[in-house]
């Protein structure tokens, strides 16, 4: 697969609670990423199963399985990414030692250690049919591991 995004459906029902049924959907972003710390825009993708979801009030739950990956938000632009990076490389180096490398060998002891830091899953309201981002406010997945991975990132959309 080469890099980009691929819509995977996988559940749309309801869920009963107190006799009302309350619309859910789950679907998986396909996502071949580069080593290092690859930064993907999801916002497209994740905007348009909203819209196919047909819920106007209710919220969209992103998560992204795996401890080498993160989701985040950010102004999805060349610079702001890059000042991101390299915060995420000061704030944990991939040049210093790391206890897990030197137990598993695998040389990648950071990205488990930035992804922690950023965590796994967002969770956005949906207002009036639409993810309540800010004007310039992006979802990303940023993948930190030392190789290229496929990532499967699931997708929740719950509501009316």
């Amino acid at each position: 697969m080469k890099k980009g995004v691929v819509i995977e459906e996988a559940t749309s029902c309801g869920s009963c609670t107190g006799g009302k049924s309350m619309p859910f959907s789950t679907t998986y972003i396909l996502v071949q990423t580069t080593e290092g710390t690859d930064v993907v825009n999801l916002t497209p993708q994740i905007q348009m199963e909203v819209r196919k979801s047909l819920v106007k009030t209710g919220s969209v739950t992103v998560f992204i399985p795996g401890s080498t990956a993160s989701l985040t938000t950010i102004e999805f632009e060349s610079g702001a990414v890059n000042d991101l990076k390299k915060a995420i490389e000061r704030i944990a180096p991939r040049d210093i030692p790391y206890d897990h490398n030197e137990r598993w060998g695998d040389g990648n002891g950071y990205a488990h250690v930035r992804a922690a830091m950023m965590g796994p899953s967002l969770h956005i309201p949906i207002l009036e049919g639409k993810m309540a981002l800010g004007t310039w406010q992006q979802i990303v997945l940023l993948d930190f591991d030392n190789r290229p991975r496929n990532r499967r990132i699931v997708i929740q959309i719950w509501g009316d």
